[in-house]
C-alpha cells in the first residue's frame, strides 16, 4: 500500500520546551492507524499538529507530508484546501464541531465541496450514508438530537468534503457502549466502501485494537511501541503497553485485583534524555535513566522503544471467594427500599414503576444506554427531584417527597446517602483548598464518626500534603480520589456513584474500582453503581439491575446476568463490549 501520510520527526513545542518530541508515523491509503495512551501522552496535539490546528504560541517542527506535499510551515491559505477536503476532522463531542445555530443539514450543506449539489436530496443522501434516514433530522438543531444522532451528523459533516482521511480524535469516548458499537461499525463502514484511510485517537484500548490495523503508544510525547493491533493486543512489548493492557476490566471475567500504573504521564520536558517511563516501570534498570532508548524491532514490523525484553507481573492472589460473588450482610431490613418508583416530565415518563432494594454493605450495578432512566433515579434518591410516584425507604425512612422532610431528617439523610459525580469539578469548590473541602464536608458528619482531613486522603490513597492544594493542581484521577474522600467525610451507609470512571484513562479508572472495592470492604459503605460500562459492573458489584426506556428488564447476580442474559436489550448491551486483549500480561 502506498503512504497517504508520513510523518518524520514531528515535535511540537512551547517556547524552548518540548511538547510533542520526535514523532514518527505513517498511515497508507485506505489503512486505519490507532493513536494509544493516556491522557497527556500528545495524542491530539499530534492530531492538530498534522492538520496545521495548532493553538498559539505551541509551534510545530519536522515533516508532515500528504501525498508528498508538505505541510508543516504551509500557508494558512494553503492548509484550508487540505482541512474538510482532503483532511477531515471528527472530534470527541459534536457540541464543539456543530454549530448550535445551524441545522444538520446546513452543517452538511456548507461542507459540501464547491460544484457539488446542495440540494435537500444531496443532503439526505449524506445523512443516510451515516445511518440517518429520516429526512426531518435535517432540519433539526443539535440540541434536539441524541448524543449518538449528534455523533453521526458531525460524521457526515467531516466526510462532506469527500476528505481521504479522517482524523477522528476519541469519537466515541462520550457515547454508550451500544452507540459506540454503531459509531465504530459505521466508520468501518464508510472506510471500506470510500477507500479511506483513519487515523484513530483513543484510550480506549478495546476499540483501538478491535479496528485498527496498526496502533502506535504514546507516552510524554513520544512513541512507545507500534505494530499491528493484534500482534500488540497479544504481545505486548514495553511495559507501558502491557500495564495498560493488565489494567482493562473484562466483561467476560472477574479479576481479583485490578492491576494499575502508578503514578502519572510525566512532562515530555522532564525526560527527553532518558526512558520516558522509567519511573512507573516495575522492571526499570539502571541504564533506563541514561540515554533515550530507540525503538527496535522485536517482530515483524513490531518496535518497542525499551532495552528488555516485556516481564509478566505475577499473577494477583485468587480470593478464598470471587469479588462478584460475595453475599450482602445480612440485615433484618433493606437499606435501600424503591418501590413503583415513577417520574414523569410532562408527557414523558423517565421512571415507569421502578422497584429496587440495597442491602447494607451490598453492592449494586444500575446499567442502561442513555435516556434509560438511570440518572434521573439516583436524583430521586439524593431529594435532588421529587417522584411522581411509588415509594423510597431509606433505612426506614420515607424520603420520597423530601419536602415533606423535617431538617432533622434532612440531616439524617444526607449522612445516610452521599454521590459521586462523573464530573469531579462538579463537586469540588475550586476557590477552596482540598483541606478546605473535606474539613467542611466532615462538619455534616455525627461528632463520633469525623475523621481528620489527612485520614480521608489516606483513605483513597492521597498524601496528608495534598490538603493544601486546589483541585486545579490536581489530575483526573486525583479529583476523583477527592470527591470521593468528600463523601465518604460523613460516613454514609449507601454511596451512589453516577458514571464515576467514564471520563478517566483505564488505569486511573483501576486505581477507582480498587479504591471503591476498599471502601465498601473495609467501610461496609453499600455502593449503587450506575454505568454504561459492564466490564465497570462486573468488576465491583454483586447485583445488576438493566434499565430500558424507565422500567426494568433484568435483574439477578451480576455474573449471571452478563453470562447468560436473559433479555434481549442485556444481550444486546453485552454483544456491543469489544473484548478485552487476552495477551500474557492480562490478568483474570
Amino acid at each position: 500500500m502506498s503512504e497517504l501520510l508520513q510523518v518524520q520527526g514531528l515535535t511540537v513545542t512551547l517556547g524552548d520546551r518540548r511538547i510533542v518530541d520526535d514523532v514518527d508515523l505513517a498511515v497508507a491509503a485506505g489503512e486505519t492507524v490507532g493513536l494509544v495512551g493516556e491522557s497527556g501522552s500528545g495524542k491530539s496535539l499530534t492530531a492538530r499538529a498534522i492538520a496545521g490546528l495548532l493553538p498559539p504560541p505551541l509551534l510545530a517542527h519536522g515533516s508532515v507530508r500528504l501525498s508528498g506535499a508538505e505541510l508543516v510551515g504551509a500557508r494558512e491559505k494553503a492548509l484550508r484546501q487540505v482541512r474538510g477536503r482532503r483532511v477531515g476532522l471528527l472530534m470527541q463531542d459534536p457540541f464543539t464541531q456543530l454549530n448550535p445555530l445551524l441545522t444538520a443539514g446546513a452543517h452538511i450543506a456548507e461542507s459540501l465541496p464547491r460544484g457539488a449539489g446542495r440540494d435537500r436530496a444531496e443532503i439526505a443522501r449524506r445523512l443516510a450514508e451515516v445511518g440517518i434516514d429520516d429526512p426531518q433530522v435535517a432540519r433539526r438543531y443539535p440540541f434536539q438530537l441524541s448524543g449518538g444522532m449528534r455523533q453521526r451528523v458531525a460524521i457526515a459533516a467531516a466526510l462532506a468534503g469527500d476528505p481521504e482521511l479522517l482524523i477522528a480524535d476519541e469519537p466515541t469516548t462520550a457515547l454508550d457502549a451500544t452507540v459506540q458499537h454503531e459509531i465504530m461499525r459505521l466508520l468501518a463502514g464508510i472506510q471500506a466502501a470510500r477507500g479511506m484511510s483513519v487515523l484513530l485517537i483513543t484510550h480506549d484500548l478495546r476499540v483501538a485494537f478491535a479496528l485498527c490495523d496498526r496502533v502506535q503508544v504514546m507516552y510524554a510525547g513520544r512513541v512507545l511501541e507500534t505494530g499491528r493491533g493484534r500482534a500488540v493486543a497479544a504481545a505486548p512489548g514495553h511495559p507501558y503497553t502491557a500495564g495498560l493492557i493488565g489494567a482493562l476490566p473484562a466483561v467476560e471475567r472477574t479479576a481479583t485485583r485490578l492491576v494499575s500504573i502508578p503514578g502519572s504521564v510525566p512532562r515530555a520536558a522532564d525526560v527527553t534524555d532518558r526512558c520516558a517511563f522509567a519511573d512507573r516501570c516495575p522492571q526499570r534498570q539502571d541504564d533506563c535513566l541514561t540515554g533515550r532508548p530507540p525503538l527496535r524491532e522485536i517482530a515483524v514490523a513490531h518496535r518497542t522503544a525499551c532495552r528488555y525484553p516485556v516481564q509478566p507481573p505475577e499473577p494477583p492472589a485468587v480470593d478464598e471467594q470471587p469479588v462478584a460473588a460475595r453475599p450482602p450482610k445480612p440485615s433484618d431490613r433493606p437499606l435501600l427500599l424503591v418501590e413503583g418508583l415513577r417520574k414523569e416530565y410532562g408527557k414523558v415518563t423517565s421512571l415507569d414503576g421502578v422497584d429496587l432494594s440495597i442491602a447494607p454493605g451490598e453492592r449494586v450495578a444500575l446499567v442502561g444506554e442513555s435516556g434509560s432512566g438511570k440518572t434521573t433515579l439516583a436524583r430521586c434518591l439524593l431529594g435532588l427531584v421529587e417522584a411522581s410516584g411509588g415509594r423510597i425507604l431509606l433505612d426506614g425512612t420515607d424520603t420520597t417527597r423530601p419536602r415533606r422532610l423535617s431538617a432533622a431528617q434532612r440531616r439524617t439523610v444526607r449522612t445516610l446517602v452521599q454521590c459521586v459525580f462523573q464530573d469531579p469539578s462538579t463537586s469540588l469548590n475550586p476557590a477552596m483548598t482540598v483541606g478546605a473541602i473535606l474539613a467542611e464536608a466532615a462538619g455534616q458528619a455525627r461528632p463520633e464518626d469525623r475523621l481528620p482531613v489527612g485520614e480521608l486522603l489516606e483513605l483513597v490513597g492521597l498524601p496528608p500534603a495534598y490538603s493544601g492544594l486546589r483541585p486545579h493542581r490536581l489530575s483526573g484521577g486525583q479529583k476523583q480520589r477527592v470527591a470521593i474522600a468528600r463523601a465518604l467525610a460523613v460516613r454514609p451507609a449507601l454511596l451512589i456513584c453516577d458514571e464515576p470512571t467514564a471520563s478517566l484513562d483505564v488505569s486511573v479508572q483501576a486505581h477507582v474500582l480498587e479504591l471503591l472495592r476498599r471502601v465498601n470492604n473495609e467501610l461496609g459503605t453499600a455502593l449503587l453503581f450506575i454505568t454504561h460500562d459492564l466490564a465497570m459492573a462486573r468488576q465491583i458489584t454483586d447485583r445488576t439491575i438493566v434499565l430500558l426506556h424507565g422500567r426494568v428488564v433484568e435483574a439477578g447476580d451480576t455474573e449471571t446476568v452478563l453470562d447468560n442474559p436473559t433479555h434481549a436489550y442485556t444481550r444486546r448491551l453485552v454483544a456491543s463490549v469489544p473484548p478485552a486483549p487476552t495477551g500474557k500480561t492480562a490478568h483474570a
